[in-house]
């Protein structure tokens, strides 16, 4: 009778051991490449997935050197704070993506797509984040559903054309001098 006892617990342990196994081989390898493949079939381009780490040790190497030099007031200085960022949209393109771990970040630098996911963000759901980060940082970016749409409203008369002239035109009196 212990016997079968011992041999059901093994069984059980088995059969857990083996799902979590395939829970894990799903989230680092399975699904980052089906993920990887449908974006290459929408035209987006960038660096195959690599296995758990994705772009992650490149990204923090190229961060570690560009820190490392020093940078000029007038320097642009987009290469200083993302350069693994900088360096893919440079090498692939301005609709590309990157990996952070299994996760693509994906690069979308045409209006029309912006305003079309802007326009559509109530059926496109957030991914959750911790929730640490929503008590130190709350906004449009955070919110969701109504809130976020009323947000918006409120927001978006700042940004039309007529509005970013009037700022422009009483910034052009500041001048940088070497």
């Amino acid at each position: 009778m212990e016997a079968s006892a011992a041999t059901i617990a093994v069984w059980v342990l088995g059969v857990a051991v083996l799902t979590c196994g395939m829970g894990f081989m799903h989230w680092v390898w399975l699904r980052p490449r089906k993920l990887e493949r449908c974006l290459r079939q929408r035209g987006f381009s960038g660096n195959s997935y690599r296995f758990l780490y994705g772009d992650s040790k490149e990204s923090s190497r190229m961060s570690r050197k560009a820190r490392s030099k020093p940078i000029n007031l007038l320097d642009d200085i987009r290469p200083r704070v993302a350069p693994f960022e900088h360096h893919t949209i440079n090498k692939y393109g301005r609709n590309s993506f990157m990996w952070l771990g299994p996760i693509p970040r994906v690069f979308i630098t045409n209006p029309e797509h912006i305003k079309e996911i802007l326009n559509k963000m109530i059926d496109l759901p957030k991914t959750t984040s911790n929730p640490i980060w929503k008590l130190l940082a709350t906004g449009v970016a955070s919110y969701e559903g109504d809130k976020w749409a009323k947000h918006r409203k409120l927001l978006n008369p700042a940004f039309h054309q007529e509005k970013l002239k009037e700022v422009r035109v009483q910034n052009q009196d500041f001048t940088i001098y070497k």
